[in-house]
Formats: C-alpha cells, sequence, structure tokens
C-alpha cells in the first residue's frame, strides 16, 4: 500500500508528523491568476474560526476521521489528486481547515469554472481558491504552493446510478503533464463518506430529470452535469450520520518521467501510477470503514456512553 498509515487524526490535535522531502524549488517568478485572484491570500484567523464554525454541524453530524496528513509536505509546491464523491463539495470542506490546522498550509484549490461568478468568486478568492485553469495550477506551482486538483471534475460528482466511489479519469492527463512540467511532487488523497449518506432516486439523466436538463441548457451548463435527486434519512435532502474518511499516500516523485521524449505518453503513465495509487488509497478507507463501529451515529452514541 502507497500510504505509510501512521495513525489517524480525529481533530484532537494529536498526530502531527514531519512532512515528505521536497522535490523541486519553486521557481522566483511574479506569474498573474485569472480573475484578479490574489498571489498570497491571507485569510485571517477569525475568517478561519467563522468558516468553521459554519462546518461545525456538518463536522459534528458525520466525525470524521483524517490518515496519513503527515505525506503532505510542510512545504514547498506539490500537487494533491483527490476523487470527487457525490456532489462534489460536501466533504472537501472538511478537509481544508484540517490540512491547515494540522501541517500549516493553506491548500489552494482549483474551481469550476461554474462558480466563478461574482460574490462566489469573491469568496472563493478569499480562500486561495481559484479559477480551475492550468495556467493558474503551474503558477501556484512555481510559487510553491499546495495545490489540490479533481482530475474526475464534474463528471465524477455527478454520479449515476451504480458509479458509487467511480474514478473517471478517462482521457484525464492534464494533472500529470502539469505535474512533469513543475517537477513536483504528487500527493494522491482519498475520501469517502458522502457516497453512503445518500441514495440516488433518478440520475441526472433520468427521463424524470428532463426539466432539469433543459434548465441547465438554458443556464449554458452541460446537460450531462444535471444533478441527481438524492435522498437521505428517510426521503429528504438531509444526508444519513454516516462517517466521512480521508487518507492521504505517499508522495509520488515525478522524475522517471521528467526526461521522457513523448510528454503525451509519459502524462498517461504517470497518471496510471496515481490512480493506482489513489485506488489503494480508497481500499484502505473501505478496510477502516467497515470495521469501524463509530461509523454510523448509533455506533458513535454507543461508543459515547459510560457503560
Amino acid at each position: 500500500m502507497s500510504n505509510d498509515h501512521q495513525g489517524n487524526n480525529d481533530g484532537t490535535g494529536n498526530g502531527v508528523a514531519v512532512g515528505a522531502p521536497v522535490l523541486s524549488d519553486p521557481v522566483l517568478s511574479d506569474p498573474v491568476l485569472s480573475d484578479g485572484a490574489p498571489l498570497s491570500p491571507a485569510p485571517s484567523a477569525g475568517d478561519i474560526r467563522a468558516f468553521e464554525a459554519v462546518l461545525a454541524p456538518l463536522r459534528a453530524w458525520t466525525s470524521p476521521k483524517f490518515y496519513g496528513l503527515e505525506n503532505i509536505p510542510a512545504q514547498g509546491p506539490v500537487l494533491i489528486v483527490a476523487n470527487h464523491n457525490l456532489l462534489g463539495a460536501i466533504d472537501a470542506p472538511l478537509l481544508l481547515p484540517e490540512i491547515l490546522r494540522v501541517r500549516g498550509r493553506l491548500v489552494r484549490g482549483l474551481a469550476e469554472h461554474v462558480l466563478m461568478v461574482p460574490g462566489v468568486r469573491d469568496f472563493l478568492h478569499h480562500f486561495g481558491v481559484v479559477r480551475g485553469t492550468r495556467s493558474n495550477c503551474l503558477a501556484l506551482l512555481e510559487r510553491g504552493e499546495a495545490v489540490v486538483v479533481f482530475p474526475g471534475g464534474g463528471r465524477e460528482a455527478i454520479r449515476r446510478a451504480g458509479e458509487k466511489y467511480e474514478l473517471k479519469w478517462e482521457g484525464r492527463t492534464g494533472f500529470a503533464r502539469m505535474a512533469i512540467q513543475a517537477g513536483v511532487p504528487i500527493v494522491p488523497l482519498a475520501m469517502i463518506g458522502i457516497d453512503d449518506a445518500y441514495d440516488i432516486v433518478f440520475d441526472g439523466q433520468h427521463p424524470v430529470m428532463s426539466p432539469l436538463r433543459w434548465t441547465c441548457r438554458l443556464l449554458g451548463i452541460n446537460p450531462e452535469l444535471s444533478p441527481p435527486l438524492v435522498k437521505g434519512v428517510g426521503p429528504t435532502p438531509l444526508p444519513r450520520p454516516e462517517r466521512f474518511y480521508f487518507s492521504a499516500g505517499a508522495p509520488i516523485d515525478p522524475t522517471p518521467w521528467l526526461e521522457a521524449d513523448d510528454l503525451d505518453g509519459a502524462s498517461a503513465d504517470l497518471r496510471d501510477v496515481v490512480r493506482k495509487g489513489l485506488e489503494e488509497e480508497l481500499q484502505f478507507l473501505f478496510n477502516e470503514r467497515d470495521r469501524d463501529r463509530g461509523r454510523t451515529l448509533v455506533g458513535r452514541l454507543r461508543d459515547a456512553l459510560p457503560w
């Protein structure tokens, strides 16, 4: 398994470890990010506390566990490559404050273009998130930043029936190409939980959902990304209180691919290595979930009883 799992971090402050070695130095330059995004966002301690307060109900409901965050280098450029889960934006917000707390790094996120609208864009910029373009990603890596990418994109998040925890990386080599070009390590990071908390009633391609697909077309959104109709607790959209699990694997050194004559082939090879590493982290989390008595709220309450 790619991850040297030295125990989990459940948000109590334990388990902070020394970071992995940095494989390349940042390039000294003054790049420009799109949309006027700041190169060095600096949310205040109050901003972070407010953000965590907003997330507190979700954190209490899901009681997340974190493994292997010590594999994220404490400094220097690194590309964190993660999987999207159902709906895409429910579990990841819990991860980024934890990395900031444990590793002292504000991870820079790459947002879908549809989110880059006034108001939402300004909020995202304040916390270091930028439009998901190759030039933005490379500019951040050149500055020595930690950048998180989701190769499966919107299609991986907008699940269809029978696609639970599936990676949708076919033809997705851009992240590997950027890692080779920038000479930076890749850390595979797996997340599970939300796919267990919801059931898909109708996916976005079901005939019943055709009005929603029509609305997506009207708004200029790819109808392939029409979200599914889901249910959680009973028939409601409240997710079931399943525990969320996160695991970062050992950094993958891109050095063997840096001098390749065929960049396309090298990118595909590196993508496959990263995918294998991420799948190993997913399997590790499935195993942890299956033996965790506290996976459900009932189990967590039972464990909390003094008898």
